[in-house]
């Protein structure tokens, strides 16, 4: 995945890897954002190497969110952010300071991948701030015995939440399940749910 460059402030997120567009990772056009670690290690998981909470790169948030705003600017036909992992919610405080930055600088759409339930993610401190920052959760933790791999969904014990008017359950679905990126290092990177 794409380098990252590691930033020192006080409030950051530890990420994994970044991707500037994506067409596999949510309605149009998208930076996607993993994040690194998880506790909950989904048996299958397509992406292991986030589960660890050491690795991946500290980034400050005010440095995030300036960057993805210039991208917005400089890429019109830049639709949106996704957040994807290792899991998210476990670095809850600068997620939400990231997508409030969003929503206040920018016209981007946010879309969250979570192994938590909808019930889990009610139960979180700040879960109502963090929902009003969000326009489609994919929840649920991936089963392998479900494996499903369409319309964003890895299993299909997953859940597509469409939290405001920006999208529909099908403009979700109608996403393509893979594809192939080709990193300004020349590496090829295959992302989605289907890959």
């Amino acid at each position: 995945m794409a380098e990252l460059e590691p930033h020192g402030q006080r409030q950051a997120l530890r990420l994994h890897a970044f991707v500037g567009r994506s067409h596999a990772n949510g309605p149009g056009a998208r930076a996607v954002l993993w994040t690194q670690g998880c506790r909950r290690r989904c048996p299958g998981c397509f992406n292991p190497d986030t589960h660890p909470h050491t690795g991946g790169v500290l980034v400050a948030v005010d440095a995030l969110a300036a960057g993805l705003a210039a991208r917005a600017a400089a890429n019109p036909s830049l639709e949106g952010v996704t957040l994807s992992g290792g899991e998210p919610l476990e670095q809850l405080e600068p997620l939400l300071a990231l997508l409030r930055r969003l929503r206040r600088d920018t016209a981007l759409s946010t879309l969250l991948f979570t192994g938590y339930t909808w019930d889990e993610m009610l139960a979180l401190p700040h879960a109502d701030a963090l929902l009003t920052c969000l326009d489609v959760v994919i929840a649920g933790p991936y089963d392998p015995s479900q494996h499903l791999g369409a319309g964003l969904l890895g299993s299909a014990n997953q859940t597509v939440y469409c939290l405001t008017s920006r999208y529909s359950t099908s403009a979700v679905a109608a996403t393509p399940p893979a594809e192939a990126i080709l990193m300004g290092n020349g590496e090829v990177v295959w992302s989605g749910v289907g890959s």
